[in-house]
Protein backbone atom coordinates (compact mmCIF):
# COMPACT_ATOMS: atom_id res chain seq x y z
CA UNK A 1 0.00 0.00 0.00
CA UNK A 2 1.46 3.50 -0.99
CA UNK A 3 -0.56 7.00 -0.60
CA UNK A 4 -0.24 9.43 -3.44
CA UNK A 5 2.48 12.25 -1.49
CA UNK A 6 6.35 11.23 -2.37
CA UNK A 7 8.47 10.52 0.19
CA UNK A 8 10.71 13.12 -1.20
CA UNK A 9 8.11 15.88 -0.34
CA UNK A 10 6.63 14.19 3.22
CA UNK A 11 10.57 14.02 4.31
CA UNK A 12 11.49 17.46 4.53
CA UNK A 13 8.68 18.23 7.09
CA UNK A 14 9.79 15.46 8.97
CA UNK A 15 13.68 16.43 9.21
CA UNK A 16 12.07 19.93 10.02
CA UNK A 17 10.41 18.36 12.83
CA UNK A 18 13.07 16.25 14.39
CA UNK A 19 15.43 19.12 14.66
CA UNK A 20 12.49 20.88 16.32
CA UNK A 21 12.20 18.31 18.40
CA UNK A 22 15.63 17.58 18.80
CA UNK A 23 16.04 21.36 20.14
CA UNK A 24 13.07 21.89 22.27
CA UNK A 25 13.77 18.55 24.39
CA UNK A 26 17.65 19.81 24.96
CA UNK A 27 15.98 23.62 26.05
CA UNK A 28 14.10 21.66 28.55
CA UNK A 29 16.62 19.32 29.58
CA UNK A 30 19.59 22.20 29.79
CA UNK A 31 17.78 25.43 30.30
CA UNK A 32 14.63 24.45 32.32
CA UNK A 33 15.88 20.75 34.32
CA UNK A 34 19.51 22.05 34.52
CA UNK A 35 21.22 20.19 32.68
CA UNK A 36 22.75 16.89 31.87
CA UNK A 37 25.33 14.57 34.11
CA UNK A 38 25.93 10.61 34.02
CA UNK A 39 27.43 11.19 37.85
CA UNK A 40 26.00 14.57 40.44
CA UNK A 41 25.12 15.15 43.56
CA UNK A 42 21.88 15.91 42.02
CA UNK A 43 20.27 12.96 40.53
CA UNK A 44 17.82 15.32 38.85
CA UNK A 45 20.54 15.62 35.74
CA UNK A 46 21.19 12.07 35.56
CA UNK A 47 17.18 11.59 34.90
CA UNK A 48 17.66 14.39 32.16
CA UNK A 49 19.83 12.35 30.25
CA UNK A 50 16.96 10.02 29.87
CA UNK A 51 14.06 12.17 27.93
CA UNK A 52 17.35 13.46 25.23
CA UNK A 53 18.33 9.91 24.55
CA UNK A 54 14.43 8.28 23.82
CA UNK A 55 13.57 11.56 22.19
CA UNK A 56 16.78 11.77 20.09
CA UNK A 57 17.30 7.82 19.73
CA UNK A 58 14.29 5.67 19.80
CA UNK A 59 12.01 8.31 17.79
CA UNK A 60 14.00 10.42 15.87
CA UNK A 61 16.97 8.52 14.65
CA UNK A 62 15.12 5.47 14.48
CA UNK A 63 12.46 7.49 12.09
CA UNK A 64 15.08 8.37 10.09
CA UNK A 65 16.37 5.26 9.81
CA UNK A 66 12.57 3.51 9.25
CA UNK A 67 11.93 6.52 6.50
CA UNK A 68 15.47 5.89 4.89
CA UNK A 69 14.17 3.69 2.07
CA UNK A 70 11.52 6.01 0.64
CA UNK A 71 13.46 9.10 1.21
CA UNK A 72 17.41 8.79 0.05
CA UNK A 73 17.23 8.76 -3.71
CA UNK A 74 20.59 6.51 -3.08
CA UNK A 75 21.17 2.85 -4.90
CA UNK A 76 19.24 -0.26 -2.52
CA UNK A 77 22.25 -1.76 -0.59
CA UNK A 78 23.29 1.60 0.30
CA UNK A 79 19.89 2.62 1.94
CA UNK A 80 20.13 -1.27 3.78
CA UNK A 81 23.27 -0.60 5.21
CA UNK A 82 21.99 3.34 6.23
CA UNK A 83 19.22 1.55 7.70
CA UNK A 84 21.20 -1.40 9.55
CA UNK A 85 23.21 1.34 11.44
CA UNK A 86 20.35 4.44 12.09
CA UNK A 87 18.78 1.48 13.84
CA UNK A 88 21.82 0.21 15.77
CA UNK A 89 22.76 3.67 17.18
CA UNK A 90 19.27 3.93 17.76
CA UNK A 91 18.81 1.27 20.13
CA UNK A 92 22.05 2.03 21.73
CA UNK A 93 20.96 5.07 22.64
CA UNK A 94 17.69 4.07 23.58
CA UNK A 95 19.17 1.52 25.92
CA UNK A 96 21.60 4.32 27.57
CA UNK A 97 18.74 6.39 28.15
CA UNK A 98 16.72 3.84 29.76
CA UNK A 99 19.98 2.92 32.09
CA UNK A 100 19.61 6.70 33.29
CA UNK A 101 16.71 6.37 34.49
CA UNK A 102 17.57 3.18 36.36
CA UNK A 103 20.47 5.02 37.38
CA UNK A 104 18.80 8.20 38.51
CA UNK A 105 15.97 5.77 40.67
CA UNK A 106 18.75 3.60 42.33
CA UNK A 107 20.95 6.27 43.41
CA UNK A 108 17.58 8.67 44.67
CA UNK A 109 15.96 5.60 46.48
CA UNK A 110 13.51 5.61 44.15
CA UNK A 111 11.52 2.33 43.17
CA UNK A 112 12.00 1.22 39.76
CA UNK A 113 9.33 -0.07 36.89
CA UNK A 114 6.19 1.11 38.93
CA UNK A 115 4.65 3.02 36.09
CA UNK A 116 2.84 2.41 32.56
CA UNK A 117 5.33 4.11 30.53
CA UNK A 118 8.24 1.85 32.53
CA UNK A 119 6.60 -1.15 31.49
CA UNK A 120 5.99 -0.23 28.18
CA UNK A 121 9.83 0.95 27.97
CA UNK A 122 11.07 -1.86 28.80
CA UNK A 123 8.49 -4.19 26.36
CA UNK A 124 9.30 -2.02 23.63
CA UNK A 125 13.00 -1.17 23.57
CA UNK A 126 12.98 -5.24 23.65
CA UNK A 127 11.08 -5.91 20.97
CA UNK A 128 13.05 -3.20 18.76
CA UNK A 129 16.70 -5.37 19.46
CA UNK A 130 14.66 -8.26 18.16
CA UNK A 131 13.46 -6.31 15.82
CA UNK A 132 17.24 -5.22 14.95
CA UNK A 133 18.54 -8.78 15.77
CA UNK A 134 16.47 -10.15 12.88
CA UNK A 135 16.65 -7.87 10.23
CA UNK A 136 20.50 -8.27 10.75
CA UNK A 137 20.41 -12.14 10.15
CA UNK A 138 17.89 -12.25 7.79
CA UNK A 139 18.49 -9.35 5.62
CA UNK A 140 22.10 -8.44 6.01
CA UNK A 141 24.40 -11.37 7.47
CA UNK A 142 24.35 -14.25 7.20
CA UNK A 143 21.00 -13.56 5.20
CA UNK A 144 17.95 -15.83 4.55
CA UNK A 145 17.41 -17.84 1.48
CA UNK A 146 15.19 -15.51 -1.08
CA UNK A 147 11.94 -17.46 -0.07
CA UNK A 148 12.78 -16.75 3.57
CA UNK A 149 13.46 -12.61 2.88
CA UNK A 150 10.38 -12.70 0.29
CA UNK A 151 8.16 -13.99 3.39
CA UNK A 152 9.78 -11.81 6.24
CA UNK A 153 9.53 -8.72 4.42
CA UNK A 154 5.89 -7.22 5.07
CA UNK A 155 6.06 -8.34 8.14
CA UNK A 156 9.69 -7.47 9.45
CA UNK A 157 8.07 -3.69 7.82
CA UNK A 158 4.44 -3.93 9.62
CA UNK A 159 6.41 -4.94 13.13
CA UNK A 160 8.90 -2.30 12.84
CA UNK A 161 6.04 0.46 12.14
CA UNK A 162 3.85 -0.90 14.65
CA UNK A 163 6.68 -1.22 17.59
CA UNK A 164 7.79 2.83 16.30
CA UNK A 165 4.39 3.55 17.03
CA UNK A 166 3.92 2.32 20.16
CA UNK A 167 7.66 3.81 21.03
CA UNK A 168 6.01 7.11 20.21
CA UNK A 169 2.79 6.79 22.30
CA UNK A 170 5.22 5.90 25.32
CA UNK A 171 7.42 8.58 24.87
CA UNK A 172 4.12 10.64 24.89
CA UNK A 173 3.23 9.00 27.86
CA UNK A 174 6.32 9.86 29.29
CA UNK A 175 6.25 13.66 28.81
CA UNK A 176 2.82 13.47 30.48
CA UNK A 177 4.14 11.38 33.56
CA UNK A 178 6.65 13.19 34.12
CA UNK A 179 5.32 17.22 33.67
CA UNK A 180 2.46 15.67 36.27
CA UNK A 181 5.19 15.18 38.53
CA UNK A 182 6.55 18.90 38.09
CA UNK A 183 3.27 19.99 38.49
CA UNK A 184 2.22 18.19 41.85
CA UNK A 185 6.11 19.94 42.51
CA UNK A 186 4.55 23.28 41.55
CA UNK A 187 5.42 23.86 38.58
CA UNK A 188 3.15 26.81 37.03
CA UNK A 189 0.62 24.63 34.80
CA UNK A 190 0.36 27.33 31.99
CA UNK A 191 3.92 28.46 32.79
CA UNK A 192 6.92 28.52 29.80
CA UNK A 193 8.06 24.94 30.78
CA UNK A 194 5.13 23.01 30.90
CA UNK A 195 3.89 24.50 27.65
CA UNK A 196 7.41 23.50 25.87
CA UNK A 197 7.03 19.86 27.41
CA UNK A 198 3.36 19.91 25.41
CA UNK A 199 4.61 21.29 22.43
CA UNK A 200 7.46 18.91 22.67
CA UNK A 201 5.27 16.04 23.18
CA UNK A 202 3.18 17.37 20.09
CA UNK A 203 5.77 17.92 17.87
CA UNK A 204 6.88 14.20 18.88
CA UNK A 205 3.32 12.70 17.95
CA UNK A 206 3.30 14.59 14.05
CA UNK A 207 7.27 13.22 13.49
CA UNK A 208 5.67 9.92 14.22
CA UNK A 209 2.88 10.45 12.09
CA UNK A 210 4.71 11.79 9.12
CA UNK A 211 7.65 8.64 9.47
CA UNK A 212 4.19 6.33 9.43
CA UNK A 213 3.25 8.09 6.29
CA UNK A 214 6.79 8.54 4.49
CA UNK A 215 6.50 4.55 4.75
CA UNK A 216 3.42 4.35 3.16
CA UNK A 217 3.92 6.77 0.72
CA UNK A 218 5.55 6.92 -2.88
CA UNK A 219 9.33 5.45 -3.40
CA UNK A 220 11.82 7.85 -5.14
CA UNK A 221 11.64 7.06 -8.62
CA UNK A 222 14.66 4.74 -9.30
CA UNK A 223 13.32 2.81 -6.47
CA UNK A 224 10.00 1.08 -8.19
CA UNK A 225 9.70 -1.54 -5.04
CA UNK A 226 10.75 0.19 -2.15
CA UNK A 227 10.75 -1.48 0.92
CA UNK A 228 9.98 -4.93 -0.95
CA UNK A 229 13.02 -5.45 -2.49
CA UNK A 230 15.61 -5.52 0.05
Amino acid sequence: MAIGAKAAHLSLVAHVLAVAGAVMVLVWCIYFLGGLAWEATNKALIFNIHPVLMLIGLVIIGGQAIISYKSLPLRKEVKKVIHLVLHAIALILGIIGICAAFKNHNESGISNLYSLHSWLGIALISLYGIQWIYGFLVFFFPGGSLGLRSSSLPWHVLFGLVVYVLIVSNASLGYLEKLTFLESGGLAKYGAEALLVNFTAIVTILYGAFVVMIAISQPPQEDDNGYSAI
